[in-house]
């Protein structure tokens, strides 16, 4: 079946009810296709999309979040509290967040397409700006498209702007694609990462562009959703990654285990981290393939953002003292051609290993005027986080069993007067240089 939403909307500035009402007389009919006529706008607070139900957008629709943060209410409705500290210092959050635009519990077969454009009006939800760094009026915000507990999900083709928060979240969903969509948000504006599969499983996400603050593909396992077990068995591939945090990270939320991770044919372009593990709870990683990765990275801000500029960044530390981290291993990073202003880092508490780095290019380059190395542990319970340092092409500490083939570095003569030891190496056992 297909159906025009229009004939249930009555007023395009307020379709929250039509859109909803659509959506439940599809899903009780059998499913089908709602459409979104071309070059209407249509402006909504939280749509519940239900088994059997596809969203299709017409070239040059939008569907527009709403400026009435009210519009959003779920599970709460409160009023948000305003941030006391950046989140650059504290992104941590008990629970969930209670306010969402696109949002899909425990439904089968639900699918997001065509050529229309999701808008998620990012203003509504400012805080505190400088000239590097929007930060959010409160923490968690809405996230765009929120997937829960969701099986056989798709998002195809559909043009995606200007989220307030982390803008596809798939938490304990099994069986997706999201295969040629475009995510295009503000880079000054923190935490709105771009997908976040979150102790889900059976997924592919491929042709696909992302442009963002904080992180463009993103794994977790968050504590709040233990009860979904492990983020697994997912490829990533033939995607163009743009980012002021890391293009390609696994945590930092690690409660749970991820694992089995495929990643292959991936530009990062203008992005502070490009490959980034960040192990900070008691959960483990492992069994994670890279290969054909072509990177720039370089600096974004003194301050908020975390990280230096490395390319790679493997680190397993504690977030909290009473809490022991649990291990990175069996990690393979192969074909990788890099130019950066920062070198390769491995960090951990002895709970890295089998690590394999294979034919690795690096070319060290003056890109920007911040100032060169040092590398940043964030978040870690100790206040001391930052490792203050000349520019190393790669450091190593904590780590066991590590293997490097055919690494080679170039240092661009710009970059020369930045450069401290070629090598840094400290508690590492069973190394194998070839």
């Amino acid at each position: 079946m297909e159906i025009y939403v229009d004939k249930y909307i009555k007023d395009y500035n307020n379709a929250t009810k039509g859109i909803n009402e659509a959506i439940r007389y599809l899903s009780n009919n059998g499913g089908g296709k709602l459409i979104f006529s071309k070059n209407k706008e249509y402006i909504s607070g939280m749509i519940n999309l239900l088994s059997d139900v596809e969203l299709y957008f017409e070239k040059n629709s939008m569907l527009k979040a709403s400026n009435n943060l009210s519009d959003f209410n779920y599970l709460d409705n409160s009023i948000p509290k305003e941030l006391d500290i950046p989140t650059y210092k504290d992104c941590s959050y008990n629970g969930k967040p209670t306010k969402f635009f696109i949002y899909a519990y425990k439904v089968n077969n639900i699918k997001i397409s065509g050529e229309g454009i999701i808008d998620g009006n990012e203003e509504i939800f400012y805080g505190k700006q400088n000239d590097h760094h929007i930060d959010g009026k409160f923490y968690p915000r809405v996230p765009l498209v929120y997937f829960e507990g969701c099986t056989n999900f798709s998002l195809i083709n559909i043009n995606i702007r200007r989220s307030g928060f982390w803008t596809i979240h798939l938490i304990g969903c099994d069986g997706g694609m999201i295969d040629g969509i475009s995510i295009s948000n503000n880079r000054k504006f923190a935490c709105t990462d771009g997908i976040d599969p979150d102790h889900s499983r059976n997924i592919v996400i491929k042709n696909c562009y992302i442009e963002s603050a904080d992180d463009c593909v993103v794994f977790k396992s968050t504590e709040d959703n233990m009860l979904y077990g492990d983020t697994k068995n997912i490829i990533v591939s033939d995607c163009v990654f743009k980012s002021t945090s890391a293009a390609i990270k696994f945590g930092s939320e690690t409660c749970g285990d991820i694992h089995d991770i495929r990643i292959n044919n991936i530009k990062v372009l203008d992005t502070n981290r490009g490959i980034s593990f960040q192990l900070r709870d008691k959960g483990n990683i492992y069994n994670i393939d890279i290969s054909n990765i072509n990177m720039e990275t370089h600096r974004f801000h003194p301050l908020e953002w975390w990280g230096k500029g490395e390319p790679i960044f493997i680190s397993a530390v504690r977030r909290k003292e009473s809490i022991n981290t649990g291990y990175i291993k069996n990690v393979i990073i192969k074909d990788i051609n890099i130019i950066s202003e920062n070198g390769i880092f491995i960090y951990g508490e002895n709970n890295i290993s089998n690590i394999n780095l294979e034919n690795i290019n690096i070319e060290l380059k003056s890109i920007t005027d911040f100032e060169r190395g040092n590398h940043d542990l964030r978040p870690y319970y100790k206040d001391d986080y930052l490792i203050e340092r000349k520019t190393e092409a790669l450091y190593l500490n904590g780590a066991n069993n590590i293997s490097l083939k055919n690494l080679n570095i170039k240092i661009n003569d710009n970059f020369k007067d930045s450069i401290g030891e070629l090598f840094y190496m400290n508690n590492i056992s069973n190394l194998s240089i070839e």
